[in-house]
């Protein structure tokens, strides 16, 4: 477990030292300026399902308001991808006349609209045509199969679903398994599909958007805590879960980013400036919580302009970043290595990059240094999860250079705490347990399914999963996955530790540890590495590294390497069952 000098030490380690003068103040000054009477992140307490809860008094009451929002940003660019560029105007006449078909196609509020298609102009489209009408939008996971899409449709009770050509030839032959589901649009199909309507004879396509006539939203009433989404969970072990989510979920999460932006400026001393519209570049899936609450919603209300791309690809994101002066991306670790250490990245002019942030997967301290080194952009980093909507904690720019194996604290609105393994009682300042999140972000449960619901869910708190810490101030420090640490001989190993040091061998882009069966000791830890393009490594040189920095029942007692990066979920989260063919 690191203590506070510890952790001071490793930003040392990694190059960076607290200039003279920060922090100007701490960070409960922070909170105290930045929610005082008045001000923007003012907060108030609401009763929410029976437990009165911190709520940022100034957030949009539901996704009909952030919709609106957007509309006042009129011919300012919202999406750009390939060849369409779409305007915020151009956006909401198609969000409108759409959602306008959705009633007139049955959807009333509380039936779920599913949406199931790669990063394309259509997603925010059908999204809020889907919540603005009162109907709980299911984003279904794009990278699924046919018979697990075809379970989310079940499961969830879709009565209309949205779906890009690729989805649609995946499910078609399971529609007869999705009693519930009566009508289909499809997107970008080049053929008619029997017993499916086109998007386009509604909406038309990207770039003609603009051509559709103003109309005003169905007349809808949306209260902040009325059903708004189901986000399956990853679904690691066992079927996905629908975490049933609200419209106040998802506007909280604007706040909450706006928020710990202003803590870092203020933790600078200087004064926080009038915000000025900015583009990035989103490199995650909408249908992850990270890319559509923790993103979609806050860049809408700013007005930011937003580039997908078809897949990802380290250098055409290099070639979008000069062509669009794009000033922030991210989203996990791994893309953030690979764009450090792919061997075009000098090619390009990435000079307009200010930011790179990412959270859903522990990220080694190095990458904070070569962040702000290589690129001189402020780093990014925080902690949620698809239970809490994407954003609990959060840091950035010095604040994370300080402490870099930290996730941050939580937003004033969030409480944490570290509970024992059978939650009975709660742990002192630096152990490590179980985290416990709450907070207007944490979702009402899991979609017909009250047993993980109550298992789950206890008195306005999520149980996380998550193994960690907290400091004396508040920050967070995730341990490890509770289901991924290893016991070695009754020893306990952390993964994210062991990860990190080899993330700090300069050869090591991608690494995780995975646990072997092991006669006497129960399991031994070992890992599966891929290393930067041009460099070289041996297992026993990793071995020796890590020797040299942790104790010495920590040492992978194998180490494989993968040509390719480590397998992912589309969450970015590595699938470890996946590696054991590697040993």
């Amino acid at each position: 477990m690191a203590s506070a000098s510890q952790t001071a030490n490793l930003a040392s380690a990694i190059g960076w030292t607290p200039p003279e003068g920060w922090p100007a103040i701490s960070r409960d000054k922070c909170r105290e300026i930045l929610t005082a009477p008045g001000e923007r992140f003012e907060m108030e307490e609401v009763d929410i399902r029976g437990v009165t809860l911190r709520t940022w008094k100034n957030a949009p009451p539901n996704l009909r308001a952030i919709a609106l929002l957007g509309q006042s940003h009129g011919q300012r660019e919202f999406v750009i991808y390939e060849d369409d560029r779409v305007t915020y105007d151009a956006w909401f006449r198609a969000v409108a006349t759409l959602a306008h078909e959705f009633k007139s196609r049955g959807v009333e509020k509380g039936d779920r609209v599913a949406l199931a298609m790669r990063n394309l102009p259509e997603w925010p489209v059908v999204f809020f045509a889907a919540v603005t009408v009162g109907a709980i939008c299911v984003p279904l996971n794009a990278w699924w199969t046919g018979p697990e899409l075809a379970y989310g449709l079940e499961n969830s009770g879709t009565k209309l679903l949205v779906c890009d050509e690729e989805r649609w030839e995946r499910i078609a032959e399971y529609r007869d398994q999705c009693p519930a589901l009566e009508t289909v649009f499809v997107a970008r199909a080049e053929a008619a599909h029997e017993g499916v309507a086109a998007l386009e004879s509604v909406i038309g396509q990207p770039l003609t958007y603009a051509d559709l006539p103003s109309r005003e939203l169905p007349d809808v009433d949306i209260a902040p805590d009325d059903d708004a989404t189901i986000f399956y969970t990853s679904g690691t072990t066992g079927k996905p879960k629908g975490a049933l989510g609200t419209h106040r979920n998802l506007c909280t999460n604007i706040l909450s980013s706006g928020y710990n932006a202003g803590c870092a400026v203020l933790r600078r001393g200087e004064t926080i400036p009038e915000p000025v519209p900015k583009t990035g570049l989103t490199v995650i899936p909408l249908f992850h919580v990270t890319a559509c609450s923790a993103g979609l919603m806050g860049n809408i209300v700013a007005g930011n302009t937003l580039v997908f791309m078809h897949k990802w690809d380290p250098v055409e994101a290099f070639k979008i970043i000069e062509r669009e002066k794009v000033n922030s991306t991210g989203g996990v670790p791994t893309i953030a290595w690979q764009l450090l250490e792919h061997p075009e990245r000098k090619n390009y002019d990435l000079s307009s990059i200010e930011a790179i942030a990412y959270g859903g997967a522990p990220a080694a301290p190095e990458l904070v240094r070569k962040i702000r080194e290589e690129f001189g952009a402020l780093p990014g980093n925080g902690w949620g999860m698809t239970e809490t909507m994407a954003t609990v904690t959060g840091h950035s720019s010095e604040d994370y250079l300080n402490r870099p194996d930290s996730c941050g604290p939580p937003v004033a609105v969030a409480d944490l705490k570290i509970m024992s393994e059978d939650g009975s009682r709660e742990l002192p300042v630096g152990e490590i347990g179980e985290l416990w999140a709450r907070g207007p972000m944490v979702v009402k449960g899991y979609w017909k399914n009250p047993e993980a619901t109550s298992e789950t869910f206890v008195d306005g708190w999520v149980k996380t999963g998550d193994l960690a810490r907290l400091d004396e101030e508040g920050w967070c420090y995730i341990a490890d996955r509770a289901k991924d640490m290893i016991i070695r001989g009754g020893e306990n190993i952390y993964s994210s530790e062991v990860e990190n040091v080899l993330y700090d061998h300069p050869a090591v882009t991608d690494a995780a540890l995975v646990g072997l069966p092991h006669q006497q000791l129960g399991e031994e830890p070992a890992a599966v590495v891929h290393l930067a393009p041009g460099t070289e490594a041996s297992e026993a040189e990793l071995q020796e590294w890590v020797a040299d920095r942790l104790a010495r029942f920590k040492v992978p007692v194998r180490i494989v390497f993968s040509k390719e990066t480590l397998p992912r979920n589309a969450n970015g989260k590595i699938l470890k069952k996946e590696l054991a063919s590697f040993f």
